[in-house]
């Protein structure tokens, strides 16, 4: 009875001890599956996603022209290249943007520059210069610069030949200097000539003044005469005026600057301007290198 005993103890102990390892070896293969992600949960590299949003999760109204520097470039750069890409974009020559990534963050090299500027819809709706959107993109390596672009099909006068001598110059400013903020300044400026050189402002920055003639009275009596019509009609017209916005005001109505409280009011003020940066044509792209 005795070794029976035992035997049957001892049995039990090899159970529970193979339960236990195989509940052990099953709680850590649960851990270990959050871990294995599917490659088709991870997000694409930059030139390797797909329509509509190609892998990109940007805000489209950007407040720079230039799209995540903040790791590679100065503030005072950016604001720099601003002041070049704002006149091009308000002459109508070009809306220009500006896509810095490392490069295991790219897949597709010129994909990624024509990606960005279908994505943010770069380039007017309408118009001569319909969908002159543009894009360069900085691929940052170890010891380099890798320069590309995107073009719309609005621009078809920036041929390639001047593009691609634009990437080489920021490639070459950037081996020796060493400074990123050296290279896009170059690039910027120099694509600021190209662009001008191929392309006239559609605004003018001066208007033509306007020639306003006034009416003359006539001389003599008859001029005497109708200053004294005048006279007598806003004589006449005056206190109906005020008796008028007398009575508008009592109904809550107010016009311009003596509406000061609630009520409606007529005549409007100055809007804020708005300095976000951004697309919102067609973002159609003709070409890439």
């Amino acid at each position: 009875m005795l070794v029976g005993k035992t035997a049957r103890r001892g049995i039990t102990l090899i159970v529970m001890s193979v339960s236990l390892f195989m509940l052990l070896a099953l709680g850590l293969s649960f851990n270990y599956i959050p871990v294995s992600a599917s490659p088709e949960s991870a997000a694409p590299l930059c030139g390797d996603g797909s329509a509509p949003d190609y892998g990109f999760t940007y805000d489209r109204q950007q407040v720079h022209w230039t799209v995540d520097w903040q790791n590679f470039v100065s503030n005072q750069t950016v604001n720099s290249m601003d002041t070049i890409l704002d006149r091009l974009n308000g002459d109508s020559i070009a809306q220009t943007m500006i896509l810095i990534k490392s490069q295991d963050q790219v897949g597709n090299r010129v994909n990624c520059a024509v990606h960005f500027l279908r994505y943010m819809q770069l380039g007017l709706q309408a118009g001569e210069r319909k969908d002159n959107g543009f894009v360069f993109l900085i691929v940052v390596e170890p010891n380099g610069i890798d320069v590309h672009y995107g073009v719309g099909l609005g621009l078809p006068a920036l041929t390639a030949s001047d593009l691609t001598s634009l990437n080489r110059t920021a490639e070459d400013t950037y081996q020796s200097t060493h400074s990123l903020d050296s290279a896009l300044l170059a690039l910027v400026q120099g694509f600021d000539t190209v662009a001008r050189s191929k392309y006239t402002p559609l605004v003018s920055l001066s208007p033509t003044p306007e020639t306003i003639t006034l009416p003359q009275l006539p001389s003599g009596p008859l001029g005497i005469l109708s200053i004294i019509g005048l006279l007598c009609a806003g004589i006449i017209l005056v206190p109906i005026f005020i008796w008028v916005f007398i009575q508008l005001a009592r109904m809550g109505i107010f016009f311009g600057p003596f509406g000061g409280g609630g009520g409606n009011s007529f005549g409007g003020g100055r809007g804020g301007g708005s300095s976000m940066r951004g697309g919102g044509g067609s973002g159609r792209s003709g070409r890439g290198n």
